[in-house]
């Protein structure tokens, strides 16, 4: 077969630079010829030989210049050096940011819609005797309002100043369900502790472990009650914000998870090794419990003490990882999250007192140096991985399934969130918000009793004695019987 006669082109006329300029942003970028493609190359500084090659020989107009890609340029077109290539496919992209997608073309429309005080004759000379922002080289690129071909075909991403959620819901039973997990995570931790103290290694046969701080940091009796004194006003810090921020349900779910998560992660590392006591000053001898009960007791003691020593709970062998490192850091991180970036001092002093909570723990010799690292490593990353998941839900979405079997308790928190949770507030306390409950209550009386409650006002308070002597009569009845036995019985004796 005879290969088919090259086309050879013969050129036309060759325009002025202006005019096939100006003919050039009059027309979207779709219909422009392979003349004014080639125009805007030889603008752009490209080679002359790739310039004609493009345009001459393969007969790239507009809509084919939109189509090619890095292959197209080095393996058709023949642009085999770096320099060249890289360049000739930045401008292309550049090309195809420069149009409008969809989206766009709705907001123009939403602009031309919306009234303004300028007359149409005015607007347009402004429009095109104002000088562009851009740069020289950008400034010939003007995007026509119409263009659907690009946002068919170059699929960049919807770039927004904020991907924040919208729609969001409290869905207040699933922070009770978080708030029951972190409670039967806790009541776990407890235990564990009482099992671990039983198992705690002889201080005369097993000495301290060397520690790079601890050898080299005195003993600081009171540096514990200071770390927990910094964790309770993290802890104050932390109700401030989830009294006034908006979407409290959300960040209280999100809080008991992740605590609950941890916590449980570290009664494992506490089982699987018990470390040697880190201070001397600690008296630590393993208390030998008779049965379940007892420990159950104990339990419950670490477990109403919070596992603080400011309410008198102290106990030996949880040391990998440290809890109170892992309440610091989370407490520090969520105030930090869910408050603006205008209140920096807020954020400056949490992290003081996070820092000054971790040196407390390490000067009073309680936790190794390394059970300090972990806590805050874990607790740290693990809120960072959750949060960007939360917050780009395409990540999840492109797996979901190994995403419910890896992470079903954030599939399930996270199921109706799509995107940042915005740091809005509001005072709580409404006049909404009250009539809202005293609905409830008066439709939770109306199951209870039948009837309607507080309907109108002239006879709602009338309805509302009747029901009720009607459920205290009988109730008053007996008690005017008993008095009336006790007043007898009394006179009899007196008697």
């Amino acid at each position: 077969m005879s290969t088919p006669p090259r086309i050879k082109l013969s050129p036309p006329p060759p325009p002025s630079s202006s005019t096939t300029r100006s003919r050039r942003k009059k027309k979207k970028i779709s219909e422009w010829t392979p003349l004014e493609v080639g125009d805007y190359l030889a603008q752009k500084s490209h080679h002359p030989e790739i310039v004609s090659k493009m345009t001459r020989e393969h007969l790239i107009d507009g809509r084919a210049l939109l189509l090619l890609t890095e292959a197209d340029l080095r393996d058709v077109i023949g642009v085999r050096l770096l320099g060249p290539l890289k360049n000739l496919t930045h401008d292309i992209t550049t090309l195809k940011r420069s149009a409008p997608t969809t989206s766009d073309l709705r907001r123009h429309h939403r602009r031309r819609s919306t009234p303004t005080t300028t007359s149409t004759s005015d607007s347009s000379l402004t429009s095109s005797s104002s000088p562009s922002p851009s740069s020289s080289c950008e400034e010939d690129i003007k995007p026509d309002p119409v263009d659907p071909l690009v946002d068919s075909f170059h699929h960049r991403p919807q770039l927004r100043s904020t991907v924040h959620a919208r729609n969001l819901q409290p869905e207040v039973f699933k922070a009770l369900v978080a708030m029951f997990y972190l409670f039967v995570v806790t009541w776990i931790t407890a235990l564990v502790m009482v099992i671990v103290h039983d198992r705690v290694p002889d201080m005369e046969k097993y000495p301290p472990l060397p520690d790079l701080f601890l050898d080299h940091v005195p003993h600081i009796p009171w540096a514990f009650e200071m770390c927990e004194v910094t964790g309770t006003i993290l802890l104050i810090l932390w109700f401030g914000v989830l009294f006034f921020h908006k979407h409290r349900f959300i960040l209280i779910r999100r809080f008991f998870a992740l605590c609950g998560t941890v916590f449980l992660l570290r009664c494992v590392t506490m089982l699987i090794t018990s470390l040697s006591v880190p201070g001397a000053h600690l008296k630590c001898n393993p208390r030998p419990y008779g049965d379940w009960m007892s420990r159950l007791y104990n339990a419950y003691l670490i477990w109403k003490g919070a596992g603080m020593s400011i309410q008198g709970v102290r106990t030996c062998g949880d040391y990998m990882f440290s809890g109170h490192t892992v309440a610091l850091t989370m407490l520090n991180f969520f105030v930090t999250e869910y408050t603006t970036r205008r209140l920096y001092f807020i954020h400056t002093f949490s992290w003081l007192l996070n820092t000054f909570g971790i040196f407390f723990i390490l000067a009073a010799h309680e936790h190794y140096s390394i059970d300090v690292f972990i806590a805050f490593y874990i607790a740290s990353r693990l809120f960072l991985y959750y949060h960007t998941l939360a917050n780009n839900q395409a990540l999840m979405q492109r797996d979901s399934k190994r995403t419910k079997v890896w992470f079903p308790l954030f599939s399930y928190f996270e199921s109706g969130i799509d995107g940042i949770v915005p740091n809005s507030y509001e005072w709580p306390i409404t006049l909404k918000r009250i009539k809202k409950g005293f609905k409830i209550v008066s439709l939770a009386l109306e199951k209870k009793f039948g009837g309607e409650f507080f309907v109108s006002k002239s006879s709602s308070l009338g309805f509302f004695r009747t029901k009720v002597n009607a459920f205290i009569g009988p109730i008053r009845e007996r008690s005017f019987v008993g008095m009336g036995r006790f007043s007898n019985s009394k006179e009899k004796k007196n008697k």
